[in-house]
C-alpha cells in the first residue's frame, strides 16, 4: 500500500472506519484503508471511468468491461490488464453501488448499464479474480481482495453508511 498523499484521505479513513467497524463491525483496517483510498481517487472525475477503448472512449457498459478484462476472447494484451481491468471493475461496483445505489436505476445511469444486483455480482466475481492473481509481486495484495470479494455486500452497505452520514453533515447548520 502508499502513503496517504491525498487531502481528502485521513476525513475519508475516519468516514470509512465509523461505518465499516462502528456501525457494522468490520474490523478489517487493510479494507478500510482501502475504501478510503478508493473514495479519493473517484473523487476525481477523471478515475471514474478509467478504463478506455482502442479510440480512447471511456468503456461505459458491463458486458463491454468483461470484454476488455478477458485476455484470451476479449481484448486485454495480458493478463496483467485482465487484473487491472478487474481491479477496476470491483472499484467501481462497490464505489457505485454504495454511494449511488440510485444511479443503476433505469434512465438514471451513465456506466456500466447494468441493475445494480449485477453490478454487485460483477464487482465481488470481480474482486474474486484479482484475488487469483496471487504470485510475485501480486501476492501481497491478494488477501486482501480475497476478503473484499468475501464480504463485497457488506462493504456496499458500509459506503452507502458513509453516504448517509456526508448527507447529514451537509445539512447541518455552519458552526460560527
Amino acid at each position: 500500500m502508499q502513503a496517504s498523499t491525498h487531502p481528502l484521505e485521513p476525513f475519508f479513513h475516519q468516514a470509512v472506519r465509523n461505518s465499516y467497524e462502528g456501525k457494522l463491525g468490520l474490523h478489517d483496517p487493510d479494507i478500510t484503508t482501502y475504501v478510503a483510498r478508493l473514495l479519493c481517487e473517484f473523487s476525481q472525475a477523471d478515475k471514474l471511468y478509467a478504463v478506455r477503448d482502442s479510440m480512447g472512449h471511456p468503456i461505459e457498459e458491463l458486458s463491454a468491461l468483461f470484454e476488455a478484462a478477458d485476455p484470451v476472447n476479449g481484448t486485454a494484451p495480458s493478463f496483467d490488464a485482465e487484473r487491472a481491468v478487474r481491479k477496476y471493475i470491483g472499484d467501481y461496483a462497490l464505489f457505485v453501488g454504495g454511494m449511488y445505489p440510485d444511479a443503476m436505476k433505469s434512465g438514471h445511469r451513465r456506466g456500466p448499464h447494468a441493475t445494480l444486483g449485477q453490478l454487485i455480482q460483477a464487482g465481488k466475481e470481480s474482486y474474486y479474480i484479482v484475488s487469483q492473481f496471487n504470485l510475485f509481486e501480486y501476492e501481497p495484495e491478494a488477501p486482501l481482495f480475497a476478503r473484499l470479494s468475501d464480504g463485497f455486500e457488506r462493504c456496499v452497505l458500509g459506503l452507502a453508511l458513509v453516504r448517509d452520514e456526508l448527507h447529514k453533515r451537509k445539512e447541518l447548520p455552519a458552526l460560527n
